[in-house]
C-alpha cells in the first residue's frame, strides 16, 4: 500500500525578520510633547507682541495742566493753641478756716467787691476782741503813767525851790529828778505799747476781713474749686477758690510756634483759626504778642504767640483747642501758578538751573524761566517771566494707553 504524498512545504533559509511596533502609551506621549511645544511657541510669540505693543503705547504721555491766574498769595504758619480769656483772676484765701457760705458758682456774673464765699469768722473775731482789750489796757496804763509823770514833775519843781533854802537836801532833789526821768521814759513806753496794740488790732481786723472772699474785678466765674464745709489751709500756699475772667468778649489764643517758623511772625500779623465746636466757621484775629520765653518739650523748642480775637457773640469758650494759621505775608492780585508746576520736570529731562515752569507749545512741553516771589505751598507768585494769564502750565504727567489707537502687533509667520 502506497503512502500519499502531499505538496511539498516551502523551505526558508535563516530566521524570519521581526517587525517592531511601538506601544500605544509611547505614541500618546510623543503627540502630547508636540502639542505642548506648539503652545509654548505660540505663547512666546504672543508675549513678544504684547510687550512691543505696550512699549509702543507707553511712549505717549498725557499732561496735567493748570491755568495761570491772578489772585492772592498768602504764606502762613500753622500752629495749635488754646483759647483763653485775656485776663483771668485767681481768687484764693489768705487765712485758713472752714467755708461757711458760698454765693458764687460757675458762670456767675460778679461785680468788684462782691462776696463770693465766707470763712467761719468766729476764731478771727475772738482775736480781734482780745486785741481790743489789750489796746484798752495799754491806754489805761498810759493814763496812769501820765499821773505818775505829773506827780514826779511837781515833786521835782518843789524840791528845786526848797533846795535853794536848804529845806531839802540835794540828794532829795536828785531822787526827784530820777523819778521824773523814769516817769518820762515810762510814758514813752506806754505810748509805744499803745501803737503796738493798735497794730495788732488792725492785723486781727485784716484777718477777720479776709474771711470774706470777694471778687476784685467785674467778670464771670469760670471755675469754682471749693464747697461749703470744706477746710482751706493757707499755711504754705494760697489755695485757689475761684477763677474769674474779666471779659469773655475779648479772648486770646496761646499758640505754640516752632523755632523754625518763629522768625517770620511779628506783632500785627493776621491769623485765622478754627475750633472743633464750629468746624465750618473760621475765626479771625491778630498777633498781639510774640513772647521771648522758649518752651522746651522733649527737645522741641517752641514759642508762645498770642493771637487776640473778638468774641462778642461768646461763641469761643475758655480751653478750646484752636488750629491756627498765622499769615506771615500777603500779596494780592498777583500773577500766580500752582506750586506743583515749579516742581515738575518732564521724564528723562534733567532740571535746569533756576526756577522754571513747563508750558504746552503745540502739544509739547516748553521750559520758561521765571522769577518766583511768595509761595504759600498752594500757589506761587510769578514776579517776572514770559507767562501770561491763560497759559497752561504743566503740573504732572501720566502714561495713558487709551490716549491713542492701540498699536497692532505683528507676529512672525
Amino acid at each position: 500500500m502506497q503512502k500519499a504524498v502531499g505538496p511539498a512545504e516551502p523551505r526558508t533559509e535563516g530566521p524570519a525578520p521581526i517587525k517592531l511596533v511601538p506601544p500605544a502609551s509611547a505614541r500618546l506621549h510623543s503627540r502630547q510633547s508636540w502639542i505642548i511645544g506648539g503652545l509654548l511657541g505660540t505663547a512666546l510669540v504672543v508675549a513678544i507682541g504684547v510687550l512691543w505693543w505696550l512699549m509702543s503705547a507707553g511712549d505717549h504721555v498725557r499732561y496735567t495742566t493748570a491755568a495761570v491766574t491772578r489772585g492772592p498769595v498768602t504764606p502762613t504758619v500753622s500752629a495749635t493753641g488754646t483759647v483763653n480769656p485775656v485776663l483771668t483772676i485767681i481768687i484764693g484765701s489768705y487765712v485758713s478756716g472752714v467755708i461757711q457760705e458760698i454765693s458764687c458758682d460757675y458762670n456767675t456774673q460778679v461785680k468788684q467787691g462782691q462776696i463770693c464765699a465766707k470763712i467761719d469768722p468766729r476764731p478771727f473775731q475772738t482775736v480781734v476782741d482780745q486785741n481790743k482789750a489789750n489796746l484798752a489796757e495799754a491806754i489805761a496804763q498810759l493814763e496812769k503813767t501820765k499821773a505818775t509823770l505829773a506827780y514826779a514833775q511837781a515833786t521835782y519843781d518843789r524840791n528845786s525851790r526848797l533846795v535853794q533854802s536848804n529845806a531839802v537836801s540835794k540828794d532829795a532833789l536828785d531822787n526827784a529828778r530820777a523819778a521824773l526821768d523814769i516817769a518820762h521814759a515810762q510814758y514813752g513806753v506806754d505810748e509805744a505799747t499803745i501803737k503796738q496794740r493798735q497794730a495788732q488790732l488792725e492785723a486781727a481786723q485784716v484777718n477777720l476781713g479776709y474771711t470774706d472772699i470777694v471778687s476784685p474785678v467785674n467778670g464771670t466765674v469760670v471755675s469754682r474749686n471749693v464747697t461749703v464745709g470744706q477746710t482751706v489751709a493757707a499755711s504754705f500756699q494760697t489755695p485757689t477758690l475761684f477763677l474769674i475772667a474779666t471779659d469773655l468778649t475779648e479772648m486770646e489764643v496761646d499758640t505754640n510756634v516752632s523755632e523754625s517758623d518763629i522768625g517770620g511772625i511779628k506783632e500785627g500779623d493776621k491769623a485765622r483759626f478754627t475750633v472743633d465746636a464750629f468746624p465750618n466757621r473760621t475765626f479771625e484775629g491778630t498777633v498781639g504778642q510774640v513772647r521771648q520765653s522758649p518752651q522746651n518739650i522733649q527737645n522741641v523748642v517752641t514759642y508762645d504767640v498770642v493771637v487776640n480775637v473778638d468774641n462778642k457773640d461768646l461763641a469761643l469758650k475758655p480751653g478750646m483747642t484752636a488750629a491756627s494759621r498765622i499769615v506771615t505775608d500777603e500779596h494780592n492780585d498777583v500773577l500766580r501758578v500752582p506750586s506743583q508746576a515749579l516742581r515738575y520736570t518732564p521724564a528723562g529731562i534733567q532740571a535746569g538751573a533756576g526756577s522754571a515752569v513747563w508750558v504746552l507749545r503745540d502739544g509739547k512741553p516748553a521750559r520758561l524761566p521765571v522769577t518766583v516771589g511768595l509761595d504759600d505751598d498752594a500757589n506761587a507768585e510769578i514776579a517776572a517771566g514770559e507767562l501770561k494769564i491763560g497759559d497752561q502750565v504743566i503740573t504732572g504727567e501720566r502714561r495713558d494707553a487709551a490716549a491713542r489707537p492701540a498699536a497692532t502687533p505683528r507676529f512672525g509667520s
